[in-house]
C-alpha cells in the first residue's frame, strides 16, 4: 500500500533528489499520510505568556475543524505527531511523543496533553540542535508516513551548538522538509537576540526541502490563526492554490535564494560577550 501511494505521491509532485535517501520501509510500521514532529522555541527570550500562548495554540489549532478535515482527507486519513520544546544545545523537552491521530477524539487527547501544565523557559537558542535531535527522533518511531516533516518556530537566530547551516543540509539530505514559524513579536525581553528580518533567515538558513515554506508572526494575536494555517498546509503536502490570496498573505516559499549571513546570531551573541569583558 505504501508503495502504491508513494508512486502515485511522486507521479504527482514529481521526483525529488532528496526521496531518494528517506531510510528503508519498516513493513512493521504503521502507516500515515505524514510524519509531523512540531519543535517548538521555549528559550528565555519567551515570557510566560508567550509559553502559553504557544501551547494553547497548537491546542487549539488541532482541534479546529478544518484540521481535522485536512487529516481525515489525505490519502490514508491519519496523521502521526510529536510536540517538542527547544532551546539550548542540550536543552530539548519532549511534551507528547509520537501519537496517531485519526479522529478528533484523538486530537482532543493529544491537545489536553498540550495544555494540562506549562513548563518554564530554557536558555539560549540552538536551532542546529533543534534540527539535529528532531531528525534523530523519527528513527524507530513506529511509523512510515509518506512524507516526514519538521515544523519550527523561534524567535531568534541561532546561536548556540553547531552552525545552522550545516545542521539544516545534513536534515534536508534525510529527505525531512523543514517549514518555518519565525515569531517577530516585541513582547519578550530578549529583544537584542532576534533580528527584524528574522522570516528572511529563516528562509535562508533554517527551512527547505520540496514544498516547504515560512509564516512570520508579527502580533501574538496572529498566532492561533498562524498555526492553523501551517498545520493544513503541512498535512496536505502542498502550498495554497493561487484562489486563496487571504490564505497566501502571510505565506513565503522557503530559500528564496540570494546571499544571507546565516552566523548573524552567533556573531550577535559574540558581541555580547565581548561587552562584558574587562
Amino acid at each position: 500500500m505504501r508503495s502504491l501511494l508513494l508512486s502515485i505521491w511522486l507521479a504527482v509532485a514529481g521526483p525529488s533528489p532528496l526521496l531518494a535517501q528517506v531510510e528503508p520501509w519498516d513493513p512493521t510500521a504503521v502507516e500515515v499520510d505524514v510524519e509531523l514532529l512540531l519543535l517548538v522555541d521555549v528559550s528565555r527570550s519567551m515570557t510566560p505568556n508567550e509559553l502559553e500562548i504557544q501551547r494553547r495554540g497548537y491546542a487549539e489549532a488541532l482541534l479546529s475543524g478544518e484540521v481535522i478535515a485536512a487529516i481525515q482527507g489525505g490519502m490514508l486519513g491519519n496523521v502521526a505527531i510529536a510536540y517538542v520544546e527547544w532551546a539550548g544545545h542540550t536543552s530539548q523537552r519532549v511534551v507528547h511523543d509520537w501519537a496517531i491521530i485519526r479522529s478528533r477524539e484523538d486530537a482532543a487527547a493529544f491537545s489536553q496533553a498540550l495544555t494540562d501544565h506549562y513548563s518554564t523557559g530554557m536558555r539560549r537558542t540552538s536551532i542546529s540542535a533543534a534540527l539535529t535531535s528532531g531528525a534523530e527522533f523519527f528513527a524507530g518511531n513506529g511509523f512510515s508516513g509518506l512524507r516526514r516533516v519538521i515544523d519550527i518556530s523561534g524567535d531568534g537566530p541561532n546561536n548556540d551548538g553547531s552552525p545552522v547551516l550545516a545542521a539544516r543540509d545534513r536534515v534536508l539530505a534525510q529527505g525531512i522538509v523543514i517549514n518555518g514559524l519565525p515569531l517577530m513579536t516585541d513582547e519578550g525581553f530578549g529583544g537584542q537576540w532576534t533580528l527584524p528580518d528574522l522570516d528572511q533567515y529563516y528562509i535562508n538558513c533554517v527551512t527547505g526541502g520540496p514544498g516547504s515554506f515560512v509564516i512570520p508572526v508579527t502580533s501574538w494575536t496572529e498566532f492561533a490563526g498562524a498555526i492553523r494555517r501551517k498545520l493544513i498546509l503541512e498535512i496536505a503536502g502542498d502550498m495554497p492554490p493561487p484562489a486563496a490570496p487571504v490564505a497566501r498573505a502571510r505565506v513565503q516559499k522557503a530559500q528564496a535564494g540570494g546571499s544571507y549571513d546565516c552566523l548573524v546570531g552567533e556573531k550577535i551573541w559574540q558581541n555580547y560577550m565581548r561587552s562584558w569583558e574587562p
